[in-house]
């Protein structure tokens, strides 16, 4: 019963989501296509339990449909269910005869109301279609007859010094691309550049080019602003793509099931465009700011009446379209008993194909430093405005506010303007006059630069110096070989290991004693010849303590201490007493080397 329960809720809610969400019905279709070619238009609505009524296809073959679908998914988020819900209705078409049509929208009736998709414009054109009216301008596009072109086009070829004009990169292609490899975009030397935020190139749009079906897509927009006048040009755009090729001939039993396909580069340029910039007709206003466009001008004081050193904040915003990253700040007029700083800058400015639009705030911190009455005069801006080609200006109105006086423990610094000397602070209690009297000097004896033991300390110092000096660098020379170090502390080290041994003796660790003393011995001889423990053999070891000139009794002590110790690690019968003789034997045959070899 619970479950059931649980159940319905879960149901219910789901169904509420779905019927609060807004119902939306959207088109997809081809916008140009040849006679004769097949094609479907797909209607999706995100909901369901209402009727569909496609419209009907005047000037096209209705082969198939409606073929429906759907889809639905839901995800729980943070405990919260959301759900979304697609019918799909696909019907499939075949184009009689040239001419451009327009397919009535159709209507998806839910809870007598009515959703309404757009109408459909599609253009059918043939194999011979020169230009058809409204195809895609032949003096922005000249593909000359390549698969894959690239174009540069400009929306407008005549502007004024300072306008925007926008540049898009498009592409063309009548093969299949898997990708764009590379572009090299022009340097729009005499322009400033702004990007403007084009959506990533995930598919290509069907375009009429002079009657050839071409799959197209923008690359690329940039808003540029002229700073030159006359006539510029800009350099083409380079762009490598990878093309997909078949690698082998089709099969004539399965056709294309079996073929290869192979990705190959190939590369583009567009055709350099030219822009005629004309200068800014009249006479320029003196505080011209630069902006060409359509500006609005607003200024705020945030209060009327403030202690003296206390701030006021006067807001200037520059607002409307033009390029307003260059708009400088407006100069104010005020009287020199008020203290101005830089003002603080910020924007919100956005980038698109009607230019760059937004606003730009400069906030002024004003400090009056008398009291009294203090006004702001109006503030003019000018610009040139494009719609009616003319200079302008924007002037604020008249701001007015009040310094009074402060507290006294806050005023002791403070000079108040327009008013009688008698209330003026004086401020000079805390000043120390120079004493004018003149005074007793005495010469000093004891000065010690004057004295012979200065130098002499001196010299003795610089002395030790140069010992310690050298000292320390013979004891890094020293230290910086390793091998040579090794050389000298094998003694010591071999030392520590006889005294571990001596103590497992005493212990009568009699086969750990004899580990050590093998230890000691190996270790010794790989520090003292300069020979790696991997490499060290008893042979290598002999021939180089003969090469040291040590005499063959000594080697053959060596040798008889080795084979007694390997031999007494694995013999349980070892007594006390020939360990101590090893220990001896050991002993004394690394004082003679360290006496031989040194």
């Amino acid at each position: 019963m619970m479950k059931r329960a649980f159940i319905f809720y879960i149901v219910l809610f789901v169904s509420i989501t779905v019927a609060a969400q807004d119902v939306t019905l959207k088109v997809e279709y081809p916008e140009v296509i040849k006679a004769g070619q097949q094609f479907n238009i797909t209607w999706t609505v995100n909901s369901g339990g209402g009727e569909f009524a496609a419209p009907a296809f005047t000037g096209f073959a209705k082969l198939m449909g409606p073929q429906t679908s759907y889809s639905s998914s839901t995800q729980i988020i943070n405990g919260k269910m959301t759900q979304s819900t697609s019918y799909t209705y696909v019907y499939y078409l075949q184009a009689l005869n040239e001419g451009k049509y327009v397919i009535a929208p159709a209507v998806f009736t839910l809870k007598n109301k009515k959703i309404v998709s757009d109408s459909i414009h599609i253009e059918v054109i043939g194999n011979s279609v020169q230009n058809q009216s409204g195809s895609t301008d032949n003096s922005e596009v000249d593909p000359a007859g390549n698969d894959v072109f690239v174009n540069l086009t400009l929306n407008r070829k005549e502007i004024f010094l300072g306008e925007y004009v926008v540049a898009t990169v498009k592409i063309y292609t009548k093969v299949n691309l898997s990708g764009i490899n590379e572009i090299k975009y022009p340097s729009f030397d005499g322009f400033l550049k702004s990007d403007i935020e084009t959506p990533p190139l995930k598919s290509l749009r069907q375009e009429n080019v002079n009657g050839t079906i071409y799959g197209t897509g923008i690359v690329q927009q940039f808003l540029l602003y002229p700073q030159l006048t006359g006539e510029i040009s800009i350099d083409p755009v380079q762009i490598s793509v990878l093309v997909q090729q078949k690698s082998r001939q089709t099969d004539p039993f399965f056709g294309d099931f079996f073929s290869s396909y192979q990705t190959l580069p190939k590369a583009a340029i567009s055709k350099a465009v030219k822009v005629n910039v004309k200068p800014l007709p009249g006479i320029k206003p003196g505080n011209f700011s630069g902006i060409v466009g359509k500006l609005d001008l607003k200024a705020v004081l945030n209060n009327d009446t403030v202690n003296v050193n206390d701030a006021v904040n006067f807001k200037i915003t520059i607002s409307g379209s033009g390029n307003l990253k260059i708009a400088e700040a407006p100069s104010l007029k005020l009287s020199p008993d008020i203290e101005i700083y830089d003002p603080k800058i910020s924007d919100n400015i956005k980038n698109g194909i009607n230019g760059t639009t937004g606003q730009k705030t400069f906030e002024y911190l004003l400090i009056p430093r008398h009291y009294g009455d203090f006004t702001i005069p109006p503030v003019t801006y000018s610009y040139f405005n494009t719609l009616n080609g003319k200079f302008e200006y924007l002037t604020t109105s008249e701001f007015h506010f009040y310094a009074r006086k402060g507290d006294q423990q806050n005023t002791g610094l403070t000079v108040y303007g327009g008013v009688s000397k008698e209330d003026v602070k004086y401020l000079g209690k805390d000043i120390r006059f120079i004493k004018s009297t003149p005074g007793k000097i005495s010469k000093s004896g004891n000065i010690l630069i004057l004295k012979r033991s200065f130098y002499s300390s001196y010299a003795f110092s610089f002395l030790v110096f140069i010992i310690v000096l050298f000292i320390r660098r013979e004891h890094l020379r020293r230290n910086s070989d390793i091998s040579l170090v090794r050389n000298r502390k094998a003694g010591k080290v071999a030392s520590k290991r006889l005294r571990t041994a001596s103590v497992c003796l005493k212990n009568e660790q009699i086969d750990k004693f004899y580990e050590e003393i093998l230890k000691a011995i190996w270790g010794y001889l790989s520090d003292k010849l300069n020979i790696p423990v991997s490499d060290l053999s008893r042979n290598n070891a002999v021939t180089s303590l003969l090469a040291k000139g040590i005499d063959n009794e000594r080697i053959d002590n060596l040798t008889e201490i080795l084979d007694t110790c390997e031999y007494a690690r694995f013999a349980p019968s070892a007594t006390g007493k020939e360990a101590y003789a090893i220990y001896d034997g050991v002993t004394k045959f690394i004082k003679a080397i360290e006496n031989s070899i040194g």
